[in-house]
């Protein structure tokens, strides 16, 4: 602007202060002015047809650039280091896989299919990741949360009661094969719907809605998870003959029935079981305690079912012992198929649950590594990747899947640098799967059951997170508890839903109720604080500053307008309520005033003594005659006047102006609009101006658009900062007390500093 005159002056170490310090001094400036006199960037907008014509445009950049968004390998694998990555690769590799197979048998009971199918679902799914997924780091496969998704699906929509067997000697039995069969059909159905649906959200980049997931939701709920797959796994560790449960308080029904059967236990699957855990901890603990001098991590896990194998087929365990085994494993690749799709309309809410919940898991581990590696993931690619290795990967009769924590930090620790570790697994599940899978047919249920409990732990050390949260922030604490609580009882289907609308709500819940503080003036500066936080922090006189820390919208304005008369001190309406009847009450009592004046008592002999402000020194004076006139003074008065009622009888409003600081608005709705607009006329009945202060252009924008600016609210009412609202409201307030000023006055040449400020 060509009146504004900026002057600034930067202090250095040779000045009195080694402080930088600014002054400024320039007009106050409202946004009228300013929309006035900056000229703004004119903006083209383009028409629906030249976008679509973008979109719909190909070049051979374009299409490169399509084809390495959908397949990451091609923008890596050719500048891919041998020598300094093939070995890290390599060695990282066969560690994972050798993860992958106790793991996949193991899993492959939580989603209640047979072990081989876990198998599978360690082989395609790895496979596909390595082309279209975008995280160097991260190992996909079986996870125990998303298998006991699976499995309670399964669980309910084929439980055991729909394939009875009747035994020769009366006895009912369970068609288990076919029981199974339609089990790897149902988990083969879900799987493929839970991959369309991440296909398709992924396509749409539909990547954001991670976020509603929020992280203390993901560890209740992991934690919760894990409640229940440890009770599921009980009735393996102990050896007991339990109903599978799924649904709310399925935790409870198979604690009871487990408890029921308690003494019934097979002590040889116990001791096997004992043995197992108590081998897996120390190793786990050895891994981590020596993890710098340890060159790759022992492989607990394998060497745990080798060595099981070999005694329970030595022993003859499951002859001898009536120890439950794995059983038959078949060798070879099934032919792929499609899904059985008659079974889908049962399973759609489920497999949103699981397409949410798989890629929420797996996008926060690979945004983790990321971070740690500084390289960036795609939240949408994520998606499509994993969309397709559980869409298409369900052709091969495998079961959903997602990332491994355990598996993710032993691939990245071994020296994995690509997902060519993720291949070289991969092949080694492949090698197990073709040529010696049957040999893991003697391998004790147990055994499976210990791997998983030994897993847990790091999903049941989330309880830490409580006292941390407590210190922290008690309304993620509480999300973390309702996540938690809520899925243990409810079921992690139902329990999942219950957390993220308790989340939702306490998003509303903070909108709703937000901190409102009254702002004063920190003394020679432009910065106003929370008066009751800052002792500097000083009101100014005759001047309210209100800030709120949130938007304003439907759900809130009332509480605004409401939080806005308390801080203020001021109700307009009830001030006018008071007003006018106290003005009623001058009428009545004047009004049988006039009355005696005119129809005196015979005892009447004075009238009554009119009363005047003591600080005018005015004197009294007893009239001997009653009259409609009195001479008080020397001076006729009448009933007091209008002015003399305002003057004196009216309740007194403290306050002139009212500042809303507005910098902390995001957005306003229409609800929201009307409600400060209403305050604004509400106010201004009682004399009292409200002005608004730093609005975002986004805000203005949105005010313009919501037709918010009319003969009641200007631009001119709007400043850009809250110290420009100050000075416009002390300038007026003193231009209404003074004299009118001469036409050269105007608000736009008055100034503004930083220091020395009233």
């Amino acid at each position: 602007m060509d009146q504004d005159q900026d002057r600034a002056h930067v202090c250095g170490e040779d000045e009195t202060s080694s402080a930088p310090a600014y002054r400024i001094e320039r007009p106050v400036l409202s946004e009228e002015h300013i929309h006035t006199q900056l000229q703004k960037k004119e903006k083209t907008l383009k028409s629906v047809r030249q976008r679509l014509a973008e979109c719909c445009s190909c070049s051979s950049d374009r299409a490169k650039s399509i084809l390495f968004g959908l397949l990451p390998i091609l923008s890596w694998l050719p500048s891919y280091p041998l020598k300094q990555y093939l070995f890290g690769d390599l060695v990282s590799g066969l560690s994972t896989g050798v993860m992958q197979l106790p793991q996949g048998l193991a899993y492959a009971m939580l989603a209640a299919v047979p072990p081989v199918y876990g198998l599978y679902s360690s082989f395609y799914p790895v496979l596909l990741y390595t082309f279209f997924g975008t995280s160097r780091h991260i190992s996909i496969g079986t996870f125990a949360v998303i298998s006991l998704m699976i499995g309670s699906v399964v669980v309910r929509e084929a439980p055991d009661s729909m394939f009875p067997l009747n035994g020769t000697n009366g006895t009912e039995l369970i068609d288990v094969a076919a029981r199974d069969a339609r089990r790897v059909q149902v988990a083969v159905a879900l799987t493929a719907l839970m991959g369309i649906i991440q296909l398709v959200l992924g396509i749409l980049r539909f990547g954001f809605v991670a976020i509603y997931l929020t992280e203390p939701l993901v560890r209740g709920f992991t934690t919760a998870a894990a409640v229940h797959v440890l009770v599921s796994q009980l009735k393996y560790f102990f050896g007991v003959k339990t109903q599978r449960y799924s649904g709310p308080l399925s935790v409870l029904y198979s604690l009871v029935a487990v408890f029921k059967h308690i003494t019934s236990t097979n002590l040889s699957t116990l001791v096997v079981g004992v043995l197992c855990v108590i081998f897996l901890y120390a190793v786990k603990y050895s891994n981590e305690r020596f993890k710098k001098k340890l060159p790759i991590p022992i492989p607990g896990e394998i060497i745990v079912v080798i060595v099981s194998t070999g005694v329970s087929y030595g022993m003859a365990l499951h002859d001898n012992y009536q120890v439950d085994v794995v059983g038959e494993i078949p060798t070879g690749l099934e032919a792929p198929t499609l899904p059985d799709f008659s079974v889908l309309p049962n399973l759609v809410t489920d497999a949103v649950a699981l397409a949410v919940v798989g890629f929420s898991i797996g996008i926060s581990l690979a945004k983790i590594f990321a971070l740690k590696y500084s390289y960036s993931v795609d939240g949408n690619q994520e998606l499509i990747a994993l969309g397709l290795c559980n869409s298409v990967s369900s052709c091969f009769h495998t079961f959903a899947v997602t990332c491994s924590m355990s598996r993710s930090l032993v691939q990245e620790s071994t020296g994995g640098k690509t997902q060519i570790a993720g291949l070289l697994s991969s092949l080694l599940v492949l090698l197990v799967i073709l040529a010696v899978g049957f040999l893991f047919q003697p391998l004790p249920q147990t055994v499976l059951a210990a791997i998983i409990m030994v897993n847990l732990l790091g999903m049941f050390r989330q309880i830490r997170d409580i006292p941390a949260l407590w210190r922290t922030s008690k309304i993620e604490l509480a999300i973390w508890v309702v996540a938690f609580v809520a899925s243990v009882l409810l079921g992690l289907d139902y329990g999942l839903l219950v957390a993220v609308t308790f989340a939702i709500l306490t998003v509303i819940y903070r909108t709703q109720s937000p901190k409102s503080v009254i702002l004063g003036q920190i003394s020679g500066t432009g910065l106003y604080y929370d008066t009751e936080e800052y002792e500097d922090a000083t009101e100014c006189s005759g001047i309210k500053i209100f800030h709120s820390n949130s938007s304003i919208y439907f759900a809130n304005s009332d509480q605004y307008v409401s939080t806005l008369k308390e801080k203020t001190g001021v109700d307009p309406a009830q001030l006018l309520a008071e007003r006018k009847s106290q003005q009623k009450r001058l009428k009545k009592k004047e009004k049988k005033k006039l009355h005696r004046s005119l129809h005196p008592s015979s005892e009447e002999k004075k009238t009554a003594v009119v009363k005047l402000d003591l600080e005018l020194s005015v004197s009294h004076e007893l009239v001997d005659e009653p009259q409609t006139e009195s001479h008080i003074n020397g001076q006729i008065a009448e009933a007091e006047s209008d002015s003399e009622q305002d003057r004196f009888l009216q309740p007194f409003c403290p306050i002139h102006s009212i500042i809303l600081d507005l910098s902390a608005v995001n957005f306003m709705d229409s609800v929201g609009a009307k409600a400060i607009k209403s305050v604004i006329k509400e106010f201004a009945a009682i004399d009292v101006k409200i002005v608004l202060a730093g609005c975002s252009r986004t805000l203005l924008s949105d005010l313009r658009t919501l037709q918010f600016f009319s003969s009641a609210v200007t631009l001119d009412m709007v400043f850009p900062t809250i110290h420009d609202a100050v000075l416009h409201c002390k300038h007026t307030r003193a231009l209404s007390l003074c004299p009118a000023p001469t036409p050269t006055e105007h608000t736009g040449n008055r100034t503004c500093s930083s220091e020395g400020l009233e």
